[in-house]
């Protein structure tokens, strides 16, 4: 029951995530400096909750490195976005699964089963069409800062396997330092009408303060690999968004890559349901 509320609370969060690509693509600032915006409005939330909660912050190794892991992961998706098309930037984060089984298998000595292999094998030929496409359509930059992004997306997941770990503190502070990394870009933006304030406040509000409230509340009973797939809305959300306000589009080969992607890694999360229920069947 735990771990069912835990993917509700993941599945809200992906829709909330999903405003992202729109909203960065709207507010006309470096994206360092709308991540410091949106962070900044994050951590007031997310402290205000821990304040509420008598959440304790408790300076572990395992906190900090959670807290490098969110900084990277919110930091190079926003960077992302300006460098390739939101579609892209999504569902190339989408393969973090994919790294998920890879760290299992590799840090925490947890060996992958042949569908973790066969998944992995298949995603990565869908991020080789981004990569390809990334060639012709000067997208390759963004299309590898987005892989990027999902490579440390897969730790944030990861976080209540390392010592010490504690999601909410990890949240709070990676979000602290995107404020400070992203403060020298903001102080040299001249944009700040009504209406661009007004974006990032809702982005920093439901975007990413409130989503990551559902966020680091689902991943506490969550198991990793269920809750990295059932974020699987994001990645059809955002793009749609995006494709219907700004008219972006994609290419042939990008989509034959996100379809790629994106099917086989929930082709992988149903499998992987289906193989669990059985073993848990009486013989």
């Amino acid at each position: 029951m735990e771990s069912k509320k835990g993917l509700i609370c993941i599945f809200i969060a992906s829709v909330l995530f999903s405003l992202g690509g729109l909203l960065i693509k709207v507010i006309p600032w470096q994206a360092l400096t709308i991540n410091a915006w949106r962070c900044g409005i994050s951590v007031c939330i997310l402290l205000l909750f821990a304040k509420v909660t008598h959440h304790k912050l408790k300076l572990t190794p395992g906190v900090l490195a959670g807290a490098a892991a969110m900084c990277l992961t919110v930091s190079s998706y926003a960077l992302a976005n300006k460098l390739t098309t939101a579609a892209n930037a999504i569902l190339i984060q989408f393969t973090c699964p994919v790294f998920v089984i890879l760290f299992l298998w590799f840090f925490f000595r947890e060996n992958p089963k042949k569908l973790d292999i066969i998944t992995c094998v298949v995603v990565f030929g869908g991020i080789a069409c981004f990569f390809l496409d990334g060639l012709s359509a000067g997208n390759l930059l963004g299309n590898a800062v987005a892989l990027f992004s999902g490579m440390c997306y897969a730790w944030v997941f990861l976080l209540n396997k390392i010592p010490g770990g504690d999601p909410l503190y990890s949240t709070i502070l990676g979000h602290a330092m995107c404020v400070l990394i992203g403060l020298p870009s903001a102080v040299r933006e001249t944009e700040y009408s009504g209406e661009i304030i007004l974006c990032a406040i809702l982005m920093g509000v439901f975007q990413l303060g409130l989503a990551y409230l559902c966020f680091t509340i689902g991943i506490r009973t969550a198991p990793p690999v269920s809750a990295s797939l059932v974020s699987g809305i994001e990645p059809i959300l955002n793009p749609v968004l995006v494709a219907l306000v700004l008219h972006e589009t994609l290419t042939v080969l990008s989509i034959l890559g996100g379809a790629i992607v994106f099917v086989s890694v929930m082709v992988y999360n149903v499998l992987t349901i289906k193989l669990e229920n059985a073993s848990k069947e009486p013989v």
